[in-house]
């Protein structure tokens, strides 16, 4: 099994900022023994990192805890992706296993992925056979499209299925946009945030319509599970998302989507996986 997004944090250092005391259940550091906890409890074998803060600083502190063991399989970092990209990426590939770069547009324009200063990073990270990890919400996606359509050698990676509301009904205009998206051949979705985007009075359970959907639109090939780990803890546990992914997903898909999809799309050798 690999976990393919979790975070760690430390408080005040590495640039963190978030999460703030407005967040209580998580304000306080996370680092690598309290992942390799949960993992151990969960019988997860590896685990994707993924940044939490737009700095390089958190970044390389990241990439030094994978060099710490090899069950965290890959890094997913930040990068400013103006200017000299390449290089930016280069520095960060010599420090540990970077497998992908998320900028965080979950709080930009609708239009983001359109701006054109953006355009030569994007095609520096499929260059460098770099994910995407593409943190949006539903009004981010037709520009996402148009980006996918535009960089078809780009893989990229829809972080928290873009974070629809989960409750009764599934929202028609986030639909038909994560179908538009899935006719992109290049493009795959994280199972995973679910939980923390449920409607007010909803229940777990109304997040397995939502993976049925998206298990239609992208197939068992093109879905990868993860935690959301320690985020997840302000709407649930861990072992609870788990039960409720694999209760929701057909065991013919169970290998892929927990565990061979995280591996092929961010290019995870064996070794690193085990």
């Amino acid at each position: 099994m690999i976990d393919a997004h979790v975070h760690l944090w430390q408080l005040g250092r590495n640039d963190c900022s978030w999460p703030g005391a407005d967040l209580p259940a998580i304000h306080r550091d996370y680092g690598l023994d309290d992942l390799l906890a949960q993992l151990d409890a969960n019988k997860v074998d590896a685990a994707i990192l993924v940044q939490s803060q737009e700095s390089d600083a958190d970044t390389h502190w990241l990439l030094s805890l994978a060099a710490e063991t090899a069950r965290i399989a890959g890094v997913v970092g930040w990068a400013d992706l103006t200017g000299d990209v390449a290089a930016r990426v280069a520095a960060l590939q010599v420090a540990g296993p970077l497998v992908g770069i998320r900028p965080m547009m979950q709080g930009r324009a609708p239009d983001c992925f359109d701006d054109p200063a953006l355009a030569p990073g994007f095609a520096a990270l499929a260059r460098e056979g770099l994910v995407l990890d593409a943190l949006v919400r539903p009004q981010h996606l037709a520009s996402l499209a148009r980006l996918a359509r535009r960089q078809p050698d780009l893989t990229i990676i829809i972080d928290h299925a873009a974070k629809p509301l989960v409750g009764d009904a599934i929202p028609a205009d986030w639909r038909a946009a994560m179908a538009d998206l899935a006719a992109c051949p290049n493009i795959a979705c994280k199972l995973s945030g679910l939980l923390t985007e449920l409607a007010p009075g909803a229940g777990e359970g109304a997040a397995a319509p939502f993976i049925a959907e998206l298990l239609a639109l992208f197939g068992p090939e093109r879905l990868l599970w993860g935690s959301d780990w320690p985020v997840l803890t302000l709407a649930s546990d861990y072992a609870a998302w788990l039960d409720l992914a694999r209760a929701s997903v057909p065991v013919a898909a169970h290998r892929a989507i927990f565990a061979d999809n995280a591996a092929r799309l961010y290019r995870i050798t064996q070794g690193a996986a085990a």
